[in-house]
């Protein structure tokens, strides 16, 4: 049901891959994903020292068999010592966030050859240097998404079936798709799966802070803000106190080294694991408002794709009148 060649080519059941999640893509979450049949990730720029990692690989390698990746989420550590040590531990799916993938691409591709590399691309020219680089995947996110975003504004509906005319590989649709139908949607704007970042946030594999999560469940479409516009690299975030507080430097012209540590991975992991959330900040794309409940990823899958199966049935029905 569903098979695209992003399941071919990442060896998994289903064309779902779950986000990198700063702080919470933890083994217990990215297993859970991997099981369901998708792609599960668990995010090594969480830990500090890549021993760390090797150990939360380990845990995940005992909750399932099935494959999943590590994120390499660029900008906040050096990540060559986290690398070392996934592919020695086996992981051979790595996904590339945040920057400039070609020295990770190379520094993977020297050590271990064959490695499927995904892309995360916010236009047409990252994507064709993807694959040009020689990524499997990219995945186009648009500026619907959560967390880190490109800077051009352009909505997922917009950007995906520009990236999917602008190279040949896989692409994977994110921003703002949290259901069965933003799964369709982007098959039918020519993307060959999704990845979910905000969605797989309010699952109850998710170590978010219950405060966290249950934001997420109250919080509407047009209730998150946009900051760090004015330093370049503009990330969709709650609108909560600690959000707040950034806006309001970045408005009276607070310099980078004013506004770090209003915006550092501490002041994040402050509101996402502590549940502190007028002190810190916490990711969410636009599809928040499209979020009710906390079932297991299990069970998300199962509604998602019981429903993007109801409606390819129903656009059948159509096409054939």
């Amino acid at each position: 049901m569903l098979h695209t060649r992003v399941c071919d080519v990442l060896g998994i059941q289903y064309p779902i891959v779950q986000g990198g999640l700063l702080h919470l893509a933890l083994a217990e979450l990215c297993a859970a994903v991997s099981e369901a049949g998708g792609l599960g990730q668990i995010t090594a720029a969480s830990f500090e020292d890549p021993e760390d990692l090797r150990a939360e690989i380990r845990k995940a390698k005992a909750l399932t068999s099935k494959p999943f990746a590590v994120n390499l989420a660029m900008g906040f550590r050096k990540l060559e010592g986290h690398i070392d040590v996934a592919l020695e531990e086996g992981v051979r799916h790595v996904s590339i966030t945040g920057g400039n993938p070609e020295p990770y691409i190379k520094y993977i591709d020297a050590r271990v050859p064959g490695v499927k590399k995904i892309v995360l691309v916010a236009g047409t020219r990252a994507a064709q240097k993807a694959e040009s680089l020689g990524a499997d995947a990219v995945i186009a996110v648009g500026y619907d998404g959560g967390g880190h975003l490109g800077r051009d504004d352009v909505g997922t509906i917009s950007l995906v079936p520009r990236v999917v005319d602008a190279v040949k590989i896989p692409v994977l649709a994110s921003g703002g798709i949290v259901d069965g139908r933003g799964l369709v949607a982007a098959l039918a704007l020519g993307a060959e799966g999704i990845e979910m970042g905000t969605r797989f946030l309010a699952v109850k594999e998710c170590p978010a802070h219950p405060n966290y999560q249950q934001l997420l469940l109250q919080a509407k479409e047009n209730e998150t803000v946009i900051v760090e516009r004015t330093i370049g690299r503009p990330a969709r975030v709650l609108n909560t106190g600690g959000a707040q507080r950034i806006l309001e430097a970045e408005a009276r012209g607070a310099t980078l080294e004013e506004l770090l540590p209003l915006i550092s991975g501490k002041m994040n992991a402050k509101a996402a694991l502590e549940g502190d959330l007028d002190a810190g900040f916490v990711y969410a794309g636009q599809g928040v408002g499209l979020i009710q409940d906390i079932p297991t990823v299990a069970e998300l899958f199962e509604r998602i794709l019981t429903e993007a199966q109801s409606i390819v049935g129903r656009l059948g029905h159509l096409a054939a009148r």
